[in-house]
């Protein structure tokens, strides 16, 4: 017998969207980057047209779906759960609920006439009318009770690199330092092809979600080589946006910062240490493998409308081969101005 649903869209309430993030905190398959904050985010920053949806029963809140919509001439038409996120898709205990919420995501797709519907499970599903893509996978690990054993979780070759960047005389700070993360971040994405998105974009992400969003910074000689965002949630800490510059290689910053961010999170409480999401086969996915975490596969499903294949904006793909090699080229003070009018069609 099939429960009762009522479907509801957000409204911009404060009461609504505390009961929003409510729900989200205390359902098992509630991410962070299920909070309304987002949607806060998304529509400042970027100004993408937010569908927020959630489903009733007897008045209570059982399943809730962001949903974000992207229009671009060169990337398409798309309605993503969710854009700039690891994790997206319906939040719910409920088998029936979530297939109720993807059912009323797939209407509003063809009701928006978009390209496809895109929602960003880290778990399988069993929906006919969803396609499956696993082209990325998140990496993570329990964090151990003191520096030293954590340390000593780290794969032995990795580990020596750490051991190594702890002779660099490299110091860190802990802050809300946005503008130094941005600064060597768009730097390194630059160096890596890709445009980067506006400093705005950091400093909103630190002003909505204040305590749960912090900045890692190393420093040598009082000038910054590497720098992290990260995010905590749910007793986890997930680096998010994190680079460094051309000096970082041989000083080792980058492998310093995320050690001192695992024993740092530890302290504060935190016991896994998220090392996010990377495409397969990625040098980010391969970096990551060395430090003795095991990939697992982020099921991200579709569900076409317009297109006839599934998307592909990865870098990988050979038809942005030019445009990547282009792009390595620019004055990194021109990538900043352009970068952002393409990045926010490529969360």
């Amino acid at each position: 017998m099939s429960t009762d649903y009522t479907l509801k869209i957000l409204d911009t309430s404060e009461q609504a969207c505390k009961q929003w993030d409510a729900f989200v905190d205390k359902v098992q398959t509630g991410t962070f980057f299920h909070l309304t904050g987002w949607k806060r985010v998304i529509e400042s920053v970027y100004g993408h047209r937010c569908h927020y949806m959630y489903a009733t029963c007897d008045n209570e809140i059982v399943a809730v779906l962001p949903l974000v919509e992207q229009k671009s001439v060169l990337f398409g038409h798309a309605l993503i759960s969710t854009p700039f996120c690891m994790f997206g898709g319906v939040a719910s205990d409920s088998e029936e609920a979530m297939l109720f919420l993807e059912q009323q995501a797939i209407r509003k797709a063809h009701d928006l006439g978009v390209d496809y519907l895109e929602l960003r499970y880290p778990f399988e599903r069993n929906n006919p009318e969803l396609t499956e893509k696993c082209a990325h996978s998140t990496f993570g690990i329990e964090l151990a009770e003191d520096d030293e054993k954590i340390l000593a979780g780290i794969k032995k070759k990795q580990r020596a690199v750490v051991r190594h960047s702890l002779k660099n005389e490299l110091t860190y700070r802990i802050d809300s330092d946005t503008s130094v993360a941005y600064e060597v971040y768009s730097e390194s994405v630059r160096n890596l092809g890709t445009p980067v998105f506006p400093s705005k974009y950091f400093a909103a992400l630190q002003a909505e979600f204040g305590d749960a969003c912090d900045v890692l910074t190393v420093e040598k000689d009082n000038r910054a080589v590497s720098s992290v965002l990260s995010f905590y949630y749910k007793g986890q800490v997930m680096p998010f946006y994190g680079g460094g510059l051309f000096d970082a290689r041989a000083l080792k910053s980058n492998d310093f910062m995320y050690y001192q961010l695992m024993c740092n999170a530890k302290k504060k409480g935190f016991d896994y240490f998220d090392f996010g999401r990377s495409k397969d086969e990625s040098g980010a996915f391969k970096y990551k493998s060395t430090w003795g975490m095991e990939p697992v596969a982020l099921h991200y499903q579709f569900h076409l409308v317009k297109a006839d294949e599934l998307p592909n904006l990865s870098p990988n793909n050979p038809k942005y081969q030019f445009f990547i090699k282009m792009w390595q080229k620019l004055p990194v003070w021109f990538s900043r101005m352009l970068g952002p009018f393409l990045s926010k069609y490529l969360g």
